[in-house]
């Protein structure tokens, strides 16, 4: 009767070997490495991440611009930046800066806004992640005074304190007291908290020439985002009116 102790040995595992070729049977190689599908393997919970990450990204991310993907070479760096500051495991706070594109109407700064995003969301972050993606329409809107009582501060509160934010169309609304006090405190407390964020507007933060950000939202805001963000100017035509993406 075979020794217990030698089944799992190698001789017994050569010894089949030589059985199973001698039938014509090619054995199986044998390996106790983890397997990137197994919760063993790097790759197996690097992956997770990235499911996780896209999930987030999808659901703050309009149907137009799912399949969003950044091509401009400071975006991409500037996606690389916030990707490789989210892959750090330690405690200390990362300094990131944020980004402002700006140009006239269609020539891509939204979805290069959200392409940024997906690339950062496919870095696999292993910092607590999150995101949120609005127009600034769309945040005045649902901060405006309501009947629930606490429910625009949740709101602002988030918006100051997500790891990630994208705010599109900055300076589109009509200005206000009201509007450029709401501006005011998301960027100036994500500014303090050198949080990213991905800003874009129709307009430059300064212009001799025409209508400008400091016209709109006013010195103190415009004096943030000159330090922040990187500005990153768009030109070219209306791409939706030849049929691209905006």
């Amino acid at each position: 009767m075979p020794d217990p102790q030698r089944l799992g040995s190698t001789d017994l595992v050569a010894r089949i070997d030589r059985i199973l070729t001698q039938r014509g049977i090619v054995p199986v190689p044998l390996s106790d490495d983890p397997d990137p599908s197994e919760p063993g393997h790097p790759e197996f919970h690097r992956r997770r991440r990235v499911e996780f990450a896209m999930t987030r990204w999808t659901a703050a991310t309009p149907r137009r611009y799912q399949h969003a993907t950044a091509t401009h070479p400071d975006v991409i760096a500037w996606a690389t930046s916030i990707a490789e500051a989210l892959q750090r495991t330690d405690d200390e706070p990362v300094l990131v800066s944020s980004l402002l594109l700006t140009g006239t109407t269609g020539t891509g700064k939204t979805h290069q806004a959200y392409g940024a995003l997906r690339l950062v969301a496919e870095s696999a972050p292993r910092r607590p992640y999150a995101v949120i993606a609005t127009t600034t329409a769309d945040m005045y809107g649902a901060l405006r005074p309501t009947g629930q009582i606490g429910a625009a501060e949740q709101y602002l509160g988030r918006l100051c304190e997500v790891p990630l934010l994208l705010l599109d169309d900055l300076g589109s609304a009509k200005a206000s007291e009201w509007t450029e006090e709401v501006t005011y405190r998301v960027i100036n407390e994500r500014y303090n908290r050198c949080l990213p964020t991905a800003f874009t507007s129709n307009l430059p933060p300064r212009s001799k020439d025409g209508p400008d950000l400091t016209a709109t939202l006013g010195d103190r805001i415009v004096s943030r985002l000159a330090e922040m963000t990187k500005v990153i100017p768009m030109a070219g035509a209306d791409r939706r009116r030849i049929g691209g993406a905006a």
